[in-house]
């Protein structure tokens, strides 16, 4: 009938401009020059709460000796938990007030920081906004560029594109540090759409 063949052509432009203005999205990344003091200036100012600081040092005195093989063990339970109905180890983290407080963060910046967490002096998940694919990043670039470092280090990762969402994300990563002391690290992934987006709109 000629309204099937009218919805089949409807359907047929729609899919063609959604992989149009995709091709277009991935085509252009933005700068990460973009990622200015203004930005890192509001990634400190979240992880000044004295929440933060406070469940760093308290996982650090559970876990802060823990040897190689314990935090495999940990990531191990965490990975197998992402894909099953019992999770105490990934519902003990989620349920902890920092984990509250990177949500409400998260919320609060609007769609600027697509996924916030912090990690203790192992790499070890202390708080986060949504659950992680894994619980220890201590083997990763946001942890071995930062924490090892020093306590002032920024790591600012490669933009990646979100296929999903069709935008352009990065991590930014730092030493969460007090008076020189090193505790842990925290990391941002911050829309760079979005940022792009709002700093073109001022």
């Amino acid at each position: 009938m000629w309204w099937g063949k009218a919805m089949k052509l409807t359907i047929a432009v729609v899919s063609f401009w959604y992989f149009i203005l995709g091709a277009v999205a991935y085509a252009n990344s933005p700068s990460l020059d973009l990622i200015d003091e203004s930005v890192l200036a509001k990634i400190r100012s979240t992880l000044d709460h004295p929440i933060v600081v406070i469940s760093v040092k308290a996982q650090n005195n559970i876990y802060g000796d823990l040897d190689e093989a314990a935090i495999l063990k940990l990531d191990k339970q965490w990975r197998a938990e992402t894909k099953s109905d019992d999770q105490p180890l990934i519902a003990s983290v989620m349920s902890a007030p920092l984990s509250t407080f990177l949500t409400l963060q998260q919320a609060q910046h609007q769609g600027l920081f697509s996924e916030v967490f912090v990690m203790d002096r192992n790499g070890l998940n202390v708080g986060q906004g949504a659950v992680t694919s894994d619980y220890w990043q201590g083997d990763e670039a946001k942890f071995l560029k930062t924490f090892p470092v020093g306590p002032d280090a920024v790591f600012i990762d490669e933009p990646e594109f979100n296929e999903d969402f069709k935008t352009w994300r990065t991590q930014v990563s730092l030493t969460l540090s007090r008076e020189g002391e090193k505790l842990g690290v925290a990391t941002f992934e911050v829309n760079l759409t979005e940022l792009e987006r709002l700093k073109n709109a001022r």
